[in-house]
Parts: structure tokens; C-alpha cells; sequence
């Protein structure tokens, strides 16, 4: 099953239906409709990185699938990484687990990708 089956339930009139809660400690971050969906392709790196002493890089992974968060005020609970390349990853506030998505320092923008939240209805 694509990721776009996968997603498509939790879209309701370009928002998000549902709360957006860390996969890990259930942390609410985002309630429903506070989110507008878009897709874009962007390397964000692991959430568990491997272990390869031969490189001093992340480990990434291409994302596609994000809620746009206008104003990051919106969020009930998120917290942010050092700044690398004018972003800042996003991480759970309550188990700095992460990243989630991406802080864009020119725009002032959040994205969370849907990949990396569970949805859970009010």
C-alpha cells in the first residue's frame, strides 16, 4: 500500500482530520484542522541513525508528506534542534524524540510529516 492510501483518511478539506500525537509517548502536538496538508519531497534524517563509522554524515531519508504549519505558537507541544543548513528539526517536547519534521528558518514554516506522527481521533 502507497503512502498516499495509507494517508488519504486522515485529509479532510486539506487538513489534518485527527490530533497529531508523538508515535513514541502519545504526546499531543497538533490538534485537528490546525494543519493544512502539501507534499514536497525533502531529506530529513533518521529517527535512529546506523551505525557507520566510516561516515561523519546523517542518515537520511526522503519525506513527501507533511502538515504545514503556518506559525509554530499552533503547536500544543514541539520542540526544535540546533539549527543545520537554515532549518531546525522538529522533535516530541516531552521525549526529544525525533526528528518529526522541520522548522524552514526563511519562511518561518513547520512541517510535521505524517510518516513520522500517528493520528488519533478527539
Amino acid at each position: 500500500m502507497t503512502d498516499e492510501a495509507n494517508f488519504a483518511d486522515q485529509i479532510e478539506n486539506e487538513k489534518n482530520r485527527t490530533n497529531v500525537r508523538c508515535q513514541f509517548c502519545n504526546s499531543l502536538m497538533l490538534k485537528a484542522k490546525e494543519a493544512s496538508y502539501c507534499e514536497q519531497e525533502v531529506n530529513v534524517p533518521l529517527m535512529v541513525q546506523k551505525k557507520d563509522s566510516k561516515s561523519d554524515s546523517l542518515n537520511t531519508e526522503t519525506l513527501r508528506h507533511f502538515w504545514l504549519v503556518e506559525d509554530m505558537m499552533t503547536f500544543e507541544n514541539i520542540g526544535f534542534s540546533h539549527t543545520v543548513d537554515g532549518r531546525k528539526f522538529l522533535v516530541c517536547a516531552d521525549c526529544e524524540r525525533g526528528p518529526v519534521g522541520y522548522h524552514e528558518l526563511s519562511t518561518k514554516r513547520c512541517y510535521l510529516s505524517l510518516k513520522r506522527v500517528v493520528h488519533v481521533d478527539a
